[in-house]
């Protein structure tokens, strides 16, 4: 946890020089609108106006969750396992945009609730599954910073590699159910406004689901000024590696994206860990759980897609790839004002 300490701010002089190569582009000052931002805090990320995102990479933290035995989920947890082996494998949905998008796919054991044989995918269990929460904690404290760590070395093993861009993704049965937990205290909302239907529960299962919230937050008794012991109580490890992802991203200097629900509640975590770590984050889409658009919110972001998705498995974190590459080719390759002889724009303030 020391190096979440030693994170620091971005650098403003790359931003605002990324800034102005924008405006020396042939075009409307601003007229990409978010896309520019987005390539301007990866240049404050970086270091650099010269924004490369050429090699990337989606981790998919994989792991079960102990509160599924409380009916609040269409499947049972061996399809967490299931699953995870298709993503190691190569054949599940994420794998097929990421190739579209030339991004690798990293799957992570980091709490499966059984071992499953599969070379592709990175052991880094930290339990069989995490307890219940609508009982008591969904692990310790201790667990919960072994996970953030487990996150931040994926990072730093990453970077290593030459990656340059992170797409963080989650698979695991019940992990709607945790990130509405959090959600609720994260928020300061009652659980029926920010507790969705999942991967599709009808209105008794999510009537079902909304109590077992609320029973969560009332027996563990959690405090939004000590996330990593919130993490603990109403997380998961799926989400407790996305949370390490994020600070991950902050101390390495690469920008990591936010998916969908699970994914900003994991980010909010990170921020409440360090809140310089928003500085790093790029937002993707928007979910269609309730609590996707008020977790962006509170993070301060503003997401690009509006699509109404809720895959999970990175699969809304990864379209924004293209998005990047499109106005990065722009950033990169368009005539600029003085070689057609036109008039700069003038900026309004």
């Amino acid at each position: 946890m020391n190096r979440i300490k030693r994170i620091i701010p971005t650098d403003e002089s790359a931003r605002n020089a990324a800034h102005e190569r924008w405006n020396s582009v042939a075009k409307p000052l601003g007229s990409l609108g978010l896309l520019e931002k987005a390539a301007e805090k990866i240049a404050a990320i970086t270091g650099s106006e010269n924004v490369d995102i050429s090699k990337r990479a989606v981790v998919v933290m994989c792991a079960d969750n102990g509160v599924v035995c409380e009916g609040v989920t269409q499947s049972d947890s061996s399809v967490t396992a299931i699953c995870a082996k298709a993503i190691a494998e190569g054949t599940s949905n994420i794998n097929r945009m990421a190739q579209t998008f030339g991004a690798e796919v990293l799957a992570v054991d980091i709490g499966i609730n059984r071992d499953v044989e599969c070379s592709g995918l990175l052991k880094r269990k930290i339990a069989y599954g995490t307890d219940n929460i609508a009982v008591g904690p969904a692990m310790t404290v201790s667990q919960a910073e072994q996970a953030i760590a487990v996150g931040m070395d994926i990072v730093r093993d990453l970077k290593d590699k030459g990656v340059k861009i992170i797409v963080t993704g989650e698979m695991g049965i019940g992990n709607t159910t945790t990130a509405s937990a959090l959600s609720s205290v994260l928020l300061d909302l009652p659980p029926r406004s920010v507790t969705g239907r999942g991967a599709g529960l009808d209105s008794e299962a999510l009537k079902r689901k909304i109590e077992v919230v609320e029973r969560a937050i009332a027996v563990n008794k959690p405090d939004i000024n000590k996330p990593v012991e919130l993490l603990a109580k109403l997380g998961g490890f799926d989400i407790a590696g996305m949370t390490g992802l994020f600070l991950g991203g902050a101390y390495y200097h690469i920008p990591v994206v936010i998916d969908g629900v699970i994914s900003g509640a994991a980010a909010a975590l990170a921020c409440g860990i360090n809140p310089i770590a928003a500085e790093y984050m790029l937002p993707s889409h928007v979910s269609g759980e309730p609590a996707g658009k008020l977790l962006l919110e509170k993070i301060g972001l503003k997401p690009l897609i509006t699509a109404e998705m809720r895959l999970g498995e990175g699969t809304g974190g990864v379209l924004l790839l293209p998005m990047l590459d499109g106005a990065l080719s722009v950033y990169e390759h368009a005539h600029r004002f003085e070689d057609i002889s036109i008039e700069r724009y003038s900026e309004l303030k």
